[in-house]
């Protein structure tokens, strides 16, 4: 019976605390709730026009037009000297080979240059004046000579290597107007980064040829220096030795005219 009045008086007494629950408003709380939820729908919908610009970005060109009208259709080659046979060059065959595929040692060049004498001990019975200009002489030869060697190596192995780089062009071609759109950015870096290496390789290849034509304008303006001197130079004996060369002249001649007799 006990235990029966108990249960009675806790439903009772649930009943009772039940309905003496107020309802409490708090203002700073619903502002709260309400900025939170103003700032997260603004993240939401900015992050959602950002993911949409991003794949608007990451469509490629070709989803708009054909790459393929990029691609040159007769790209320029490099030229060899050879032909069917070898009649056109039937003296300078070696040279020509030369010129497309090096030279490093310089024979093809001293083969269809003409041969420079062994000077010998000639040089030591000149006089020391004597000795230097045939010695200038000798080393502007020298000179040209070693530009001209490194310039036909140079341009044949620029040459000979230029057919693989048109290869590695044209395969980069063809990737680069590829129209797939499964490509991702990983893969299109990688062309960029091909593109870049060939680049550098003509980089340096232009500086090569560069450099060639630098060292043959040093040699001619090395001729002309000395040719300039030379003259200069006689120029300078004509007038400091005047007197002597007239009086000699003029002795020269009236010697001669005493001399002549009618033949």
């Amino acid at each position: 019976m006990r235990r029966t009045i108990a249960t009675l008086a806790l439903i009772l007494l649930s009943g009772l605390v039940g309905h003496a629950q107020v309802a409490v408003f708090d203002a700073a709380v619903t502002f709260r709730n309400s900025v939170t939820a103003t700032i997260k729908e603004y993240l939401l919908t900015v992050q959602a026009q950002q993911h949409r610009q991003l794949r608007r970005m990451s469509r490629r060109l070709s989803v708009f037009t054909d790459l393929a009208k990029y691609r040159l259709p007769d790209p320029p080659r490099w030229r060899t000297h050879a032909w069917e046979n070898n009649e056109a060059f039937l003296y300078a065959t070696v040279f020509h080979a030369a010129l497309n595929y090096g030279d490093a040692g310089g024979d093809a060049y001293r083969g269809v240059s003409e041969a420079l004498q062994d000077v010998g001990d000639a040089i030591n019975r000149l006089t020391p004046t004597a000795a230097r200009l045939l010695t200038t002489r000798l080393a502007t030869l020298d000179v040209a000579d070693a530009a001209m060697i490194a310039g036909v190596h140079e341009t044949g192995r620029l040459r000979y290597n230029g057919r693989s780089e048109i290869r590695a062009i044209e395969a980069l071609d063809q990737d680069v107007t590829d129209g797939s759109v499964e490509q991702s950015t990983a893969a299109v870096l990688d062309k960029i980064s091909g593109a870049a290496l060939i680049a550098a390789r003509q980089r340096q290849a232009r500086g090569q040829l560069l450099s060639g034509i630098v060292e043959q304008l040093l040699v001619d303006s090395k001729r002309a220096r000395d040719t300039e001197a030379a003259a200069m130079n006689m120029q300078l004996v004509t007038w400091r030795e005047r007197d002597a060369v007239n009086a000699a002249f003029a002795a020269g001649s009236g010697e001669a005219l005493r001399r002549w007799r009618q033949p």
